[in-house]
């Protein structure tokens, strides 16, 4: 498919990106893509939760009241986890949530991901740009031109732009990446994926 390549002031430019369709057109999997983002999800989690068991409960050990004749339980510890402050019964414990996905997976993740970008017609082509210092200003006034002020964006670089990245870093909405930093959770996320022009040739190169 064929999209008119935009510039920052939101007209066209005369120019045509050819999406190629087997990345951009594909049948999508959903199954994969749930398994990619789940990962994704999982990865981010830190799993250093924590509870004391009544093992590591700081306190007397001794037996707290004598064994029969009090009319209630039994009891031995003040940590047992039936008193208030003992320790707790199969509470958390530090551990990773993360697992293994096969990169065919990963990859057909994305590739469901771009096409249903593309099949709703939420992809703008923009023409490379760059700012000579951070200017929050205009970066803000790229996205007006665009329309995707009050959309939750993400624009695709094809490689790190330190100034690009400051510029957008207070605004809201709009998340920045490079075409090798981009991921499943990030392009369903988006209402909208802007790709500049020459993350599209890194795009087809890396799928």
């Amino acid at each position: 498919m064929e999209i008119a390549v935009l510039n920052i002031q939101g007209k066209e430019t005369g120019r045509k990106v050819t999406l190629n369709d087997s990345v951009f057109a594909i049948e999508p999997n959903d199954h994969a893509i749930y398994l990619d983002t789940k990962q994704f999800m999982a990865n981010q989690r830190q799993g250093t939760h924590k509870t004391k068991e009544r093992g590591e409960i700081a306190g007397s050990t001794r037996k707290i009241k004598r064994q029969k004749g009090t009319g209630t339980a039994r009891a031995g510890s003040i940590k047992n986890p039936l008193f208030r402050g003992g320790g707790r019964i199969f509470g958390p414990k530090p551990r990773y949530y993360g697992f293994k996905l096969n990169k065919k997976v990963k990859e057909l993740a994305r590739k469901s991901a771009l096409s249903y970008k593309a099949s709703s017609n939420n992809i703008i082509v923009l023409e490379d740009f760059s700012f000579e210092t951070p200017k929050t200003r205009e970066f803000i006034r790229i996205g007006d031109n665009l329309n995707i002020s009050n959309k939750k964006s993400l624009i695709v670089l094809p490689e790190q732009n330190k100034n690009i990245y400051l510029s957008s870093r207070n605004v809201q909405g709009i998340e920045v990446v490079t075409a090798g930093e981009l991921n499943t959770y990030n392009i369903m996320k988006a209402s909208t994926l802007i790709l500049v022009e020459s993350a599209v040739d890194v795009l087809h190169s890396t799928f």
